[in-house]
């Protein structure tokens, strides 16, 4: 499996079938192979790149990459340090994407950095007004890359209080948020996560308990396989009891976060699963890359293929 340069398209070479054993019949019907995907055709589901993903083959400008990535059938990105980047180059990825008809998923909101040191748990108003100002900002930051989708996590633990008190901090402080962006048709989507155990946000019923209290369609949940993987698994029936808030989900497989295949986790299982409930949106490709340069870059889109091809 190779690629051409860029702008090129993926390429399946195939070697010869072996002779028959002797003594093998030579009458038996074969079974049915399942059909691949041409190599540039759509996705089923909406898989989104990140920066820096297709380097080797569309070099450092991601506009490139993503010009390369709509070649290779991909049609979407995600981009967590989008608040970070200059307007102008917001705007220029935002352009980009509308050209390819491309969509854009998650960006994160930016008023902490990892590793995270804010807690929305302890009630702190420093913390708070951080939080809200983040909020204030994003709605500019949306609409020049044309996104709607705005990763959240709450952060820390705040040991002294007890775990009642820091919820309902988290809900009275995510409500506020929702009042800066619901106006907008802009979604807060919280990320539970597996990184350390300091993070308050790990689990599928509580951050489903979440959404329900703060109760605004800005509310929602970003359902990271990855993490969820590593912090209960059991994840297509946890998707099944989330799915009324899930509105984002991010890949990775488990151990090493990178592409399908590469772990313990079914993805062409799990993406079935997900296209059969009716999902049309974005699945972030939150993972590294286990080769390197042009052929480990093949090697992902050929991953895609293999955990795309489940109907």
């Amino acid at each position: 499996m190779i690629l051409a340069g860029a702008g090129g398209s993926l390429l399946a070479g195939g070697a010869a079938s072996a002779a028959p054993a002797p003594g093998t019949p030579t009458n038996l019907t074969p079974a049915p192979a399942q059909a691949a995907a041409p190599a540039g055709a759509p996705f089923h589901l909406n898989y989104g790149i990140h920066d820096g993903l297709f380097k080797a083959h569309a070099g450092p400008e991601f506009t490139d990459q993503i010009r390369f990535a709509y070649e290779q059938g991909f049609r979407a990105i995600e981009d967590n340090g989008m608040m970070d980047r200059p307007p102008e180059q917001q705007a220029r990825i935002g352009d980009t994407l509308q050209q390819s008809g491309m969509a854009m998923g998650v960006f994160v909101l930016n008023f902490d950095h990892w590793p995270v040191s804010t807690s929305l748990c302890s009630g702190d108003t420093a913390w708070t007004e951080k939080f809200l100002k983040a909020c204030r900002e994003s709605v500019d930051v949306a609409r020049r890359c044309h996104g709607k989708y705005i990763t959240v996590v709450p952060g820390n633990y705040d040991h002294k209080l007890a775990m009642g008190y820091q919820t309902a901090n988290v809900i009275d402080t995510l409500r506020r948020g929702c009042e800066i962006l619901e106006p907008h048709g802009l979604v807060m989507v919280l990320e539970a996560l597996s990184d350390t155990p300091e993070l308050f946000l790990r689990h599928p019923d509580q951050t489903y308990m979440i959404c329900e209290a703060v109760n605004s369609p800005s509310c929602k949940y970003l359902f990271d396989m990855y993490h969820m993987q590593r912090n209960e698994g059991d994840l297509i029936p946890n998707i099944d009891r989330a799915y009324k808030h899930i509105a984002y989900f991010q890949i990775g497989d488990n151990p090493g976060r990178k592409e399908p295949g590469t772990g313990e986790m079914n993805y062409r299982n799990i993406f079935k699963h997900i296209y059969e409930k009716g999902y049309k949106g974005v699945l972030g490709m939150e993972h590294g890359m286990a080769g390197t340069g042009s052929e480990g870059e093949a090697a992902l889109i050929k991953a895609y293929r293999e955990a795309d091809n489940f109907i």
